[in-house]
């Protein structure tokens, strides 16, 4: 198998078999990533891809899911992905799904009937780092792009009938900023379909802006018990019958423990 730069895929992915569509990022600016610094986006070639689907087809002939690594896969337009979907049924061809990291910036370069057309083929299942719904966090992470893009972009995809998961990180707003976050957040969000939400807490790490920022006391990281209390903002609107409740982190887990061993509330509730 061929992998290059960072390889990685999300953790209910674990069942799927990987294969290398692109390396690095197309994007590079939020302002809390370095996972594909001075790494440049690049897909490799159809003979490649080739190479690695008939090495998973010796080894797991009866694969049904195929997660195609990088950054960004989906960045790749309608004409240039679809030969590499439609070549993993030509070696796997009980492979029922095909899922890979997208960016809301990625959808906007697909029309509704490409994006049909790529679900028809198997795509299903795409990663969406989101982080957040609302424009001021958004702005704050550098993401490039506002709420009201999330929701045009996705319901693209939930007319074309494409599964989608969003990525909801605690703690990016800044002290302060948490519960603003989580309920314009769960509030966009539930205006959507997501298949479910996974949530990641915050981690500043260096050469990052907002690692800076926090080094010049410009952001005010705000701690562990905030952001269980944004989770549970975030988990109170989304409850809405269509969304598959948050993935609980395990730092949030093992705070919750802690409370109940204790005898306290982990959380207090949140102003709507």
């Amino acid at each position: 198998m061929h992998f290059s730069g960072r390889t990685w895929r999300p953790h209910y992915e674990a069942d799927s078999c990987i294969i290398e569509l692109t390396a690095g990022c197309t994007y590079g600016k939020c302002n809390f990533c370095n996972l594909y610094e001075n790494e440049s986006f690049r897909m490799v070639s159809l003979e490649q891809f080739e190479e690695d689907l008939q090495e998973i087809k010796a080894c797991q002939p009866h694969a049904r899911r195929l997660f195609l690594t990088g950054a960004n896969p989906f960045a790749l337009s309608y004409e240039r992905l679809k030969p590499y979907v439609l070549t993993v049924r030509d070696y796997l061809i009980k492979c029922q799904s095909i899922a890979m990291f997208a960016s809301i910036r990625d959808i906007q370069n697909k029309e509704v009937w490409q994006l049909r057309k790529l679900r028809a083929m198997g795509v299903n299942g795409l990663s969406i780092g989101t982080e957040s719904g609302d424009d001021d966090t958004l702005a704050l992470a550098g993401k490039g792009y506002t709420a009201d893009d999330i929701l045009k972009q996705c319901r693209k995809l939930d007319e074309a009938g494409i599964e989608y998961y969003f990525v909801y990180m605690t703690g990016l707003a800044g002290k302060g900023g948490g519960t603003c976050n989580a309920v314009n957040s769960a509030r966009l969000f539930s205006r959507l379909n997501p298949y479910f939400i996974s949530v990641d807490a915050l981690t500043l790490f260096p050469n990052t802006k907002l690692y800076d920022m926090a080094g010049r006391a410009v952001l005010s990281r705000q701690g562990r018990k905030r952001d269980c209390r944004s989770y549970r903002c975030l988990f109170r609107i989304c409850r809405s019958g269509h969304i598959c409740l948050p993935i609980l982190p395990q730092i949030f887990i093992h705070y919750l423990f802690i409370c109940q061993k204790k005898g306290k509330a982990p959380f207090q509730s949140c102003n709507m």
